[in-house]
């Protein structure tokens, strides 16, 4: 009978009588009288060694007697046959048993595994499941990639009710002999003769049984990810697992590298190379990703969700750090989903003396103390608040130092730039920022490019208070920011662009913020990811000027077309 029992409201069947059968009396004796036999993971017996078992957290040996080669065959001779990858199974159970041979292809060493059908364990990813994407599951050996493939496939086929054939090369998924373990519901299950031809039967299971989901457990090979992809192509949902603990280890191997689009190396034009600021052969990702989502299972209850893979492959491809949703599982079956802060972002040492100018990141809270930041939250507000609000060791305030020493909040002197702008910038995005009308006052001068090269008396005038002057092209929302930015030393290259729309507005009104979240939408969606030009809706001439503002702040050009009351933008890719 199948022993049964809830945990973390999972209910895990997993068929252990018929695993001990296959042992030898002394040792299925020790076993079963063992307090932690629920938790036993493999039992390995090597030829001329003790027998040990492995728990989660030990492994320890079974008896003091060494294994025989009668041991061996005792087991051979209760199990299935051994395949071309040297597993066999137990009929109508999960279990594998893995065989170690000498150079004439003797068994001299097994290695037990116990399969166990846990219902419940993709409760983290359920939504994702049912959306109908192809999903690539990642992680560490015995993470429990192949439980979850298998929950997977029955959901898929007793609840949504698909039609699911599993590509079962070793019999691991679906178990050993002609019918399948019941843990797959009503999927059904095609058996691959030898692993190498894995990649065939794959093929062979769309064309002749019109599948709408493909489940694969371990693609290897470069004709298996030719194969997944061909799948993919026609339409079929792919589930699957892979080598590799993360997409970086994927992008990094040659011969799955194709799973997330492949990469090749480009060499790019003189002038596209000075305005990336790269060197002038770059990688770049070859074609869409085979998987539309990625899953790093770090843990049993706690995974790492790409949901846009070629976005992450692309962010990591020019240096950048992604931003994947975190999602963890509590005791009572809760899941909490939230999103790292990049960690190229570095903690500030907590002294007196430290300068925003000294650290080349914005400084946040320690990566332990990380707070979840949804995907629609201002990071940099985040980052901001927590900086700021700093204590040393005897609880005082930490008084953080400005780009030449000076104590924050920095005050700045304008000169021919707009103040009311420049208010807009600092309320907006809470810089620790003071305008000043008397230059005696003052830390540093901002002024408009134009204006501060003709006057060289405010040049005599700063150089003799030994004040820094610095400039700004033009006196818009975004070229403000961004000077301003630059004086705390907030816009490093590393930093996460982070748009607050309040910076562009005039009055607040329903329509501009429409308007600004169409243009943000249209330039994070698709200008810049898929290197499309969108046009917008007509808008009138104040909220055009908006919405060049801002598109000017992501780097990219707009120009207005049509006649009033149908004149509006259309937004290019850099």
């Amino acid at each position: 009978m199948a022993e049964s029992t809830t945990q973390n409201r999972r209910l895990i069947t997993d068929n252990l009588e018929q695993l001990l059968s296959i042992l030898p009396a002394p040792l299925r004796s020790q076993l079963q009288a063992h307090a932690q036999l629920d938790s036993l993971i493999e039992v390995v017996l090597d030829i001329g060694r003790q027998p040990e078992a492995r728990f989660p957290e030990k492994a320890e040996f079974l008896t003091e007697q060494v294994v025989t080669r009668t041991d061996l065959d005792y087991c051979i001779q209760r199990v299935g046959h051994f395949s071309g990858d040297n597993r066999a199974g137990i009929e109508r159970t999960l279990h594998r048993i893995s065989a170690m041979r000498n150079r004439q292809g003797e068994i001299i060493g097994l290695t037990c595994r116990v399969g166990r059908a846990v219902y419940g364990t993709i409760t983290m990813i359920q939504d994702l499941v049912e959306s109908g994407k192809s999903i690539l599951l990642l992680g560490r050996p015995g993470v429990g990639k192949t439980t979850a493939l298998r929950e997977i496939a029955r959901v898929l086929a007793d609840d949504l009710l698909k039609r699911v054939v599993i590509i079962d090369t070793s019999n691991e998924i679906a178990g050993d002999g002609d019918v399948p373990h019941p843990a797959i519901g009503r999927a059904r299950r095609m058996q691959v003769a030898r692993p190498e031809l894995q990649h065939q039967v794959m093929i062979e299971a769309v064309e002749n049984h019109m599948p709408e989901v493909i489940v694969i457990d371990e693609i290897g090979t470069e004709l298996e990810a030719l194969a997944a992809r061909t799948i993919a192509e026609r339409g079929v949902q792919l589930i699957g697992t892979a080598h590799g603990n993360q997409i970086e280890n994927l992008m990094k191997n040659p011969t799955l590298s194709d799973l997330v689009g492949g990469i090749q190396s480009v060499t790019l034009g003189d002038d596209e190379a000075r305005r990336r600021g790269s060197q002038k052969s770059v990688l770049e990702r070859k074609a869409p990703p085979t998987f539309d989502v990625a899953v790093e299972m770090l843990e049993r209850s706690r995974w790492v969700v790409h949901d846009e893979v070629s976005v992450t492959v692309d962010q990591l491809l020019r240096g950048r750090v992604p931003n994947p949703q975190i999602r963890t599982v509590n005791d009572a079956g809760k899941v909490a989903i939230t999103h790292e802060l990049p960690k190229l972002i570095e903690t500030p040492e907590p002294t007196a003396q430290k300068s925003w100018r000294s650290s080349s990141q914005i400084p946040v809270v320690p990566l332990k103390e990380q707070i979840p930041v949804s995907p629609d939250s201002n990071m940099f507000q985040t980052l901001l608040d927590a900086s700021m609000d700093r204590q040393d060791r005897y609880g005082n305030e930490i008084a953080w130092a400005g780009p030449n020493g000076e104590d924050l909040p920095l005050h700045i002197y304008p000169y021919g730039v707009s103040r009311s702008q420049l208010d807009q910038v600092i309320r907006t995005l809470n810089l620790p920022i003071i305008l000043t009308k008397d230059i005696d006052n003052a830390d540093v001068v901002l002024g408009l490019r134009s204006h501060v090269k003709h006057h060289s008396k405010l040049k005599q005038l700063a150089k003799s208070r030994q004040l820094p002057v610095h400039t700004i092209k033009a006196s818009t929302i975004p070229q403000i920011a961004r000077g301003l930015r630059r004086l705390l030393n907030m816009d490093e290259p590393g930093t996460p662009e982070v748009v607050d729309l309040r910076m562009f507005m005039g009055d607040e009104s329903d329509d501009e913020m429409e308007a600004l979240e169409e243009a943000r939408l249209a330039v994070e969606q698709i200008v810049i990811p898929k290197g499309q030009p969108v046009e917008l809706l007509p808008r009138s001439a104040l909220v055009r000027k908006m919405q060049h503002e801002l598109i000017e702040h992501y780097r990219l050009q707009s120009r207005s077309f049509g006649e009033e009351p149908n004149r509006r933008l259309r937004i290019y890719p850099a």
